[in-house]
């Protein structure tokens, strides 16, 4: 499946490079992804939300972490296209970061045929999902908060979680979990740190008067 994904996704790279020198140059939005994608499961739903959440889309960070929200909820069952909403359906990216997105999808799922296999199953076990729908929620709401870099390791998080799913590669699924660790930690002491400076600023502020 990621190989054929790779093929599509590399074609699709390679023709917007082929069409950047138009007047107009394709700008990809997320039912076209989408489109390319052939199915709208929850997996490739979260791994998109992902994937953009790192993008330069203003005023839609809200958007996507609230479709995060609902995937989280939903997660397991079969999900289409139906659950993005309108506003976030016609948001396109430019055409440099079409090609970048392209690029790097065809990337990962090359190198998702290479290094992911069907292993420790138990990870995905219907006993776990409840677990995995709290884990998404939270790397959800971590995006939404206005953080430094702080949407950076959750969105790898669910990325690594979407594709351990695809493949029910219980080694992705556990990175999943460890990289979200790391990014509950990052966000829980880039708090601490910009408290502190509050703190420090307030008493430097009420010091002048």
């Amino acid at each position: 499946m990621s190989k054929q994904l790779a093929e599509v996704f590399s074609r699709a790279a390679q023709a917007h490079v082929d069409t950047a020198q138009r007047p107009a140059p394709q700008q990809l939005s997320l039912p076209d992804l989408l489109h390319l994608h052939g199915e709208a499961s929850a997996a490739v739903l979260l791994l998109l939300m992902a994937v953009l959440s790192v993008m330069p889309m203003a005023g839609v960070g809200t958007l996507l972490s609230f479709v995060i929200f609902v995937i989280a909820w939903r997660w397991s069952s079969q999900l289409d296209g139906s659950i993005v909403p309108e506003r976030l359906g016609r948001v396109r990216l430019n055409a440099l970061w079409s090609r970048r997105c392209l690029r790097f999808l065809a990337w990962m799922y090359g190198l998702s045929d290479r290094l992911m296999k069907a292993r420790w199953t138990w990870t995905s076990h219907s006993r776990t999902h409840a677990g995995w729908r709290v884990w998404i929620a939270l790397m959800g709401l971590l995006i939404l908060l206005p953080l430094p870099l702080g949407n950076v390791l959750p969105s790898l998080s669910l990325v690594l979680l979407s594709l351990g799913w695809m493949f029910r590669d219980g080694l992705a699924l556990l990175a999943s979990a460890l990289v979200g660790s790391g990014a509950v930690a990052f966000a829980l002491l880039t708090g601490h740190v910009l408290l502190d400076i509050a703190r420090r600023v307030q008493a430097w502020a009420g010091g002048l008067l």
